[in-house]
């Protein structure tokens, strides 16, 4: 095609269709933006909320196994206070349901006889959501 028809006006409409399509999509891409949410989950640094004053309580009967845990889960900005919260101890074999919050601590107990040994434990995870 030669230069002058390419510069008809049904061309230059059709070119200016395509590309006003072209931002319109664009617009709506740039406009599906998710909110900061109250999950996080994994090591280190995690979005969502901050955990810490995390405290284990030793089983009263046998002090070399933890009856507890406890930890004060807090929401960053744009999160929610979080509705669950569980923990595990051995990478993920085995996951604990957590009660709370009061105020801001969450305590998830051990099943009796089910009380892990201090030395067993690996790792602490903690896995939250609004």
């Amino acid at each position: 095609m030669s230069i002058s028809k390419l510069l008809q006006p049904k061309y230059i409409a059709i070119a200016l269709i395509i590309l006003t399509l072209g931002v319109v999509a664009y617009g709506y891409a740039a406009a599906n933006v998710v909110p900061e949410s109250g999950a996080g989950d994994g090591s280190g640094t995690v979005s969502g909320y901050t955990v810490s004053n995390i405290t284990y309580t030793l089983l009263a009967a046998d002090p070399s196994k933890v009856q507890s845990v406890a930890m004060d889960i807090v929401a960053t900005s744009g999160a929610g206070i979080p509705s669950q919260v569980k923990i595990t101890i051995d990478s993920g074999t085995t996951w604990i349901s957590c009660t709370g919050p009061t105020t801001n601590t969450w305590s998830c107990a051990f099943t009796a006889s089910s009380e892990p040994s201090v030395s067993a434990i690996e790792s602490l995870q903690v896995v939250a959501a609004e």
